[in-house]
């Protein structure tokens, strides 16, 4: 009898927690009025940097980060729960 473990085994995190703790959303580290640390960014399934402060969405595509402005612009007025999985490739 086969024991599926692909359930069991632990799965990478789509970004390492030490870079998610320096990356910032480049449009709300220029805000002057959001305390002091501006622009922190959550994950948000499993491959999406979501700043909070600014609205805007960032994919993760192949594990690398894409923190440009105009693809965060894209995707700043859809909802979380409405982002693609994973994100479309451009």
């Amino acid at each position: 009898m086969s024991q599926d473990t692909t359930n069991n085994e632990a799965k990478a995190p789509a970004v390492d927690p030490k870079l998610l703790d320096i990356l910032r959303c480049p449009v709300a580290v220029h805000f002057k009025n959001k305390g002091d640390d501006p622009g922190r960014l959550k994950l948000v399934k499993e491959c999406w940097l979501v700043c909070d402060e600014s609205g805007m969405k960032y994919p993760i595509r192949n594990g690398i980060p894409v923190m440009l402005v105009d693809e965060g612009k894209k995707w700043q007025e859809v909802a979380e729960e409405d982002l693609p999985v994973p994100p479309p490739e451009e």
